[in-house]
C-alpha cells in the first residue's frame, strides 16, 4: 500500500510561495480598471453621440418633420439663422425647441437656432428688436437667410378650432408648415401674387371683405401676397394664380377672353369656389372648355324619418388618394358646409387629350350622398337625371401636363370647388384649409410645399359632477393621508415588537 503524503504540509509549502500583493500593487490595479471604465464610459457615449437613433413616440409625431421639409433641407445651400423668441413658460416652448432643433440637425450644419427669453434676456431682445426693425409686439421665430429675414407670429404658428366638438377643442400646430414657407420665401428671393376677384358680388356683400382677409390668413402662412382684383382692368403681369370666390354675377365677353387667354398662357393657376345658387352660365362654359362642368345641381342627403322627411346639405366626403395635392389628406375626412354642387369631368373628350389636358377628382362627397336637380322638393329622390355616386365635389384641370415631374412647371392649372365655403371662417375646418393651401400651392408650381399638415394637439375637458368633485376632495385630503399615516404606524410598531 501507498503511503500517502500529508496535504496540511504541501499546503504549507505552497502558501509559503505565494506573496501578497504590497499597496502599490493594489493601487495600481485599482487605477488601471478604474482607467479602463472610464475608457470604456467615454467611449460609448462618444459612440452614442454621434450614431444614434431617433423615436418620435408621440401620438400624432408632434416632432417629425414631414417628407417635403426634410426633402427641402436635403437640398438646402444658404446659411439660416432661427431666432425664437418666446418665454420659457410658453406652452408652444417645449413645442418649438423640439421642431427647430429637427430642422438643426438636418440642416447639414446650415442651419443655426438661438433663443431668447424676452421677460429674462432684456439685452438681447432689445439688441435684436434694433438690428432687425421688430416691435415684438407678440412673441415668434426671426428667420434669417439669404441676406433676407422674415418674422414668424405667434398667431401664425397654431389656429384653435372647435370643428369636431366645441366641448373639447383642438389645437393645430402650424410650425413646421410657416417655417418651411418662409424658408423657401427667403431663398428663392421672391414673393408669389395671387389675386382675388372681387367686384363680381357674393351671397352677403360682407363676404368679399372677409374672404379676403381669410385669403391674406394663408399668404402670410404660405409666403404668397394677395390682393383683391376688379376685371374692369387687364390681368395683371405678374398673377400667379387668381381666386374666384362665391361670385354672384356671371363674367361679361370681354372678362370672359381675359380669363380665357389667361388660361391659355405658358403658365397660368386659377381657383374657383363657385356660389351653386349664382347664375353664371358663361362662367360654366368656361370651366366646361378646361374639361370641368358644374351640374347645377345640389349634393344632398335625404330620407324619411319618425318625425317627418330629413334634408341635409351639408356634405361629408373625402379626398382622393392619388393627385398630388391631396397626397397628405388621403386618409382624411371633411364636411362641406351650406349648399354644394357635383361637378362632371370630361375624360373622354378628344380635343382635350390633344391638348394634354390632365383632369383629376380631389374631393368625393360619401356614398349616401347624390347630386339633386329637384332639390327643393320636400323628400327628394335620386332619379333620372340626378349624379349618382360618387359624386365629384373639387377636381382639377391641368393643361399641358408631362410625366416628367421637372417639366410641369410649364403648365396652365385650374382647381374647381362646387362650394363657396371654403374661405369663410364661420365654418373653416383646419382639413378644407390645409386643402385650400395644397390647392394655391400647386397652382403657384410649388409642390414641394405640399404636404406639411398641421400637428393636432387635442385639449380635453372633464366635466365632473358635485358629487364627484366630493368624492375627490374625501379621497385625497383624508383618505391618503390616513392611509400613508396607517402604514407609518404598522411599520413602527412591527419594528418595536421586534
Amino acid at each position: 500500500m501507498a503511503e500517502e503524503t500529508p496535504t496540511s504540509e504541501t499546503e504549507a509549502k505552497s502558501d509559503e510561495g505565494r506573496q501578497m500583493p504590497g499597496r502599490f500593487g493594489i493601487a495600481l490595479n485599482v487605477l488601471v480598471q478604474m482607467v479602463l471604465v472610464l475608457a470604456i464610459f467615454l467611449g460609448v457615449n462618444l459612440l452614442s453621440y454621434r450614431y444614434y437613433w431617433r423615436q418620435d413616440l408621440s401620438p400624432v409625431e408632434s416632432y417629425t418633420l414631414s417628407s417635403s421639409s426634410l426633402s427641402y433641407l436635403r437640398k438646402l445651400s444658404k446659411e439660416v439663422e432661427m431666432t425664437v423668441v418666446f418665454v420659457r413658460g410658453s406652452p408652444l416652448y417645449e413645442y418649438l425647441q423640439a421642431l427647430t432643433e429637427e430642422y438643426r440637425r438636418n440642416g447639414k450644419k446650415l442651419v443655426k437656432v438661438t433663443f431668447i427669453d424676452p421677460t429674462r434676456d432684456l439685452e438681447r431682445t432689445e439688441q435684436l428688436k434694433a438690428e432687425n426693425g421688430l416691435t415684438l409686439d407678440q412673441s415668434g421665430i426671426l428667420i434669417k437667410a439669404n441676406k433676407r429675414s422674415r418674422f414668424i407670429k405667434e398667431e401664425e404658428l397654431i389656429i384653435t378650432t372647435t370643428e369636431a366638438d366645441r366641448e373639447n377643442p383642438r389645437v393645430d400646430l402650424r410650425g413646421e408648415d410657416a417655417i418651411t414657407s418662409a424658408l423657401d420665401g427667403l431663398i428663392t428671393g421672391e414673393e408669389k401674387k395671387i389675386y382675388l376677384v372681387a367686384g363680381k358680388g357674393a351671397r352677403v356683400e360682407a363676404d368679399v371683405e372677409t374672404v379676403l382677409q381669410a385669403l391674406a390668413e394663408l399668404g402670410r402662412q404660405q409666403n404668397f401676397g394677395v390682393k383683391a382684383l376688379n376685371l374692369a382692368q387687364a390681368l395683371p403681369d405678374d398673377a400667379d394664380g387668381i381666386v374666384f370666390a362665391g361670385i354672384k354675377y356671371d363674367l361679361s365677353e370681354r372678362e370672359l377672353s381675359m380669363i380665357n387667354d389667361y388660361w391659355l398662357r405658358k403658365r397660368a393657376g386659377m381657383l374657383f369656389l363657385l356660389d351653386p345658387s349664382a347664375e353664371t352660365p358663361k362662367l360654366d362654359a368656361f370651366l366646361g372648355s378646361t374639361g370641368i362642368q358644374p351640374r347645377g345641381d345640389r349634393v344632398l342627403y335625404a330620407e324619411s324619418t319618425a318625425s317627418g322627411p330629413k334634408k341635409q346639405f351639408s356634405v361629408d366626403a373625402a379626398f382622393a388618394k392619388e393627385t398630388v395635392i391631396t397626397r397628405a389628406l388621403q386618409d382624411a375626412f371633411t364636411t362641406l358646409s351650406g349648399q354644394s354642387q357635383s361637378l362632371a369631368l370630361a375624360n373622354d373628350n378628344q380635343q382635350l387629350r390633344e391638348q394634354a389636358v390632365s383632369l383629376q377628382p380631389l374631393v368625393v362627397a360619401g356614398g349616401r350622398y347624390w347630386g339633386e336637380k329637384d332639390y327643393l322638393s320636400e323628400l327628394p329622390l335620386a332619379g333620372d337625371g340626378d349624379t349618382l355616386p360618387p359624386v365629384v365635389l373639387a377636381a382639377s384641370s391641368e393643361r399641358g401636363a408631362v410625366a416628367d415631374e421637372r417639366l410641369r412647371v410649364d403648365s396652365s392649372r385650374i382647381v374647381v370647388v362646387g362650394n363657396a365655403t371654403l374661405l369663410d371662417p364661420r365654418t373653416r375646418l383646419s382639413t378644407n384649409q390645409d386643402f385650400l393651401s395644397a390647392c394655391l400651392n400647386w397652382m403657384m408650381n410649388r409642390e414641394r410645399l405640399i404636404g406639411i399638415t398641421p400637428k393636432a394637439r387635442p385639449l380635453y375637458r372633464i366635466q365632473l359632477t358635485p358629487k364627484q368633485h366630493d368624492l375627490i376632495f374625501w379621497v385625497t385630503g383624508l383618505l391618503a393621508p390616513l392611509l400613508v399615516l396607517a402604514l407609518g404606524l404598522s411599520v413602527w410598531s412591527s419594528r418595536r415588537a421586534s
